[in-house]
């Protein structure tokens, strides 16, 4: 496999681009966790001062977010400074705003009076985004889509419909159904107003530095109704906000919009496109839920399911109009219900499987190990087939355990496909496993070394298995002791 830049160029570019910047030479680079984005972010420091590397080979993406940067900035809305970008606008330095996000403040802090006030921050940058920066902005600077129109709802409609609803074998008339998601599309497309629209305006975009909120990952931003942002973020399933709280933070959104001197708003009008949109979505979060957790087996994503079915399951109730079309209505609520929520909601059942999975990594050098119990069942997968990390400097030293490697894998090289099916596999035995009683399987994955290729698979098998299925998994990584984590030392014979 060819790869574009490899991990050590990035961060040599980026480490170039800070001593260009700051003229103070670079003591520390850490890897940061990425998003579903091909952006690469590093937390760069030295002489008392801390950036962060970003790189990312799609241009016109970085264009849109500098420009919306600069507008942002311009109007007072809090975002981080870029400080500089390299000359082909692949790599930039930007403000570090710190580890904490909002939603990690709601989950350490709880629904505290603290956090609702820093929400209501969020709320209120929120629309000064919208209608103050949104009234200067030039949509054609816009990277994807310019304008959340008819035609971009059908698509978060149908993106809910292909990669959620047909997963769950639940019969519906299909032709009936796409027609009504036509109608209901059209419908939504004419909703007015029209503002600047962030796309994915959620707790884990915004940052608390300070005291203050700050927006990051704004890359999608276009025009569009402004109702969507403030559907997302109050109705992020895992923030689990009451009712009294989203009342109350939609009611400062509107108060704010006096404040900032906004023409005079149609109230009833407004809050009923906001119920829409809560609708559209929660929709397109559980289309996304379905790609990344059921096809492409991500964990965090097959645990967000169950809280995002609650979430629609007390819309459909709190709005028994919503949808106003019967066989969406009909199959919204069989998704929803409480069945459906119970199946994806294996991680909080109080009673365990009796199957215990061990999941072990090895190196072939030293041959397949076995595996305890009486019928010794289960599988053993050869990573040898991926691109090794080891066979580069930047990775020779660590391990499959570590972000820097985890990243490589997942992004360089085809291990993405091959633990798809690999969980694939191993759901069948599982699922027949639990069905009939049976207390143990084994998992191993064996490469080389038994240090990067291995190690990350069976990290992934773990937590893939203890989400989906509740079980309790043991992970073994046998040539731990063997691991070569530091350079070796030449010394000259004498």
């Amino acid at each position: 496999m060819t790869l574009n830049k490899t991990t050590a160029q990035i961060t040599t570019i980026l480490e170039k681009l800070f001593e260009e910047h700051f003229e103070k030479k670079v003591e520390l680079t850490e890897p940061l966790a990425v998003s579903g984005s091909d952006r690469r972010y590093y937390r760069i420091s030295g002489g008392g001062v801390i950036a962060i590397g970003t790189y990312n080979a799609n241009v016109a993406e970085n264009n849109t977010f500098f420009y919306f940067t600069e507008l942002f900035r311009k109007n007072e809305v809090n975002v981080p400074e870029v400080y500089k970008t390299s000359k082909d606008r692949k790599a930039y330095l930007q403000q570090d705003l710190g580890k904490t996000s909002l939603f990690d403040m709601l989950q350490t802090e709880g629904h505290t009076d603290k956090v609702r006030k820093l929400y209501h921050k969020a709320m209120g940058q929120l629309a000064k985004a919208q209608w103050i920066a949104g009234r200067d902005a030039d949509y054609k600077q816009c990277f994807s889509s310019k304008k959340f129109d008819e035609k971009a709802i059908m698509s978060d409609l149908l993106y809910f419909k292909y990669y959620f609803a047909d997963l769950q074998d639940i019969p519906y008339d299909r032709s009936l159904l796409i027609s009504e998601m036509e109608l209901l599309s059209k419908d939504l497309g004419r909703v007015q107003p029209q503002t600047l629209m962030y796309r994915d305006f959620q707790s884990r975009n915004i940052m608390v530095h300070e005291g203050q909120i700050y927006f990051i990952d704004y890359q999608g931003c276009m025009q569009g109704p402004p109702q969507y942002d403030i559907a997302s973020l109050l109705w992020q399933a895992k923030a689990k906000l009451t009712d009294a709280w989203k009342e109350d933070l939609l009611n400062g959104y509107i108060s704010s919009l006096k404040d900032l001197h906004v023409p005079r708003m149609d109230e009833i009008h407004f809050r009923r496109g906001y119920v829409q949109f809560v609708l559209v979505r929660l929709l397109q979060v559980l289309g996304a839920y379905g790609f990344r957790g059921l096809l492409q087996h991500k964990s965090h994503f097959i645990s967000s399911i169950s809280p995002a079915l609650k979430s629609l399951n007390k819309f459909l109730s709190d709005h028994p109009q919503a949808p106003a079309y019967p066989e969406m209505r009909s199959l919204l609520e069989k998704i929803s219900s409480p069945e459906m929520q119970a199946r994806y909601a294996v991680a909080s059942n109080t009673e365990k499987p009796k199957l215990n999975v061990q999941v072990m990594s090895f190196s072939y050098k030293n041959g397949i190990p076995k595996f305890d119990g009486n019928h010794g069942g289960g599988y053993v997968f050869d990573c040898r087939g991926i691109l090794n990390p080891g066979r580069f400097d930047a990775y020779k030293h660590h391990t499959g355990n570590n972000e820097l490697v985890r990243q490589f894998l997942e992004r360089e090289t085809r291990m993405p496909d091959f633990m798809n099916h690999v969980y694939g596999l191993v759901s069948i035995n599982v699922e027949d496993y639990i069905a009939r009683g049976f207390e143990q399987l084994g998992v191993a994955f064996g490469c080389t070394g038994g240090q990067h290729r291995s190690v990350y698979a069976a990290n992934q098998m773990a937590a893939y298995l203890a989400t989906r299925y509740n079980l309790d998994v043991t992970v073994t990584h046998t040539n731990e002791k063997k691991w070569v984590l530091e350079p070796k030392v030449q010394v000259d014979a004498k």
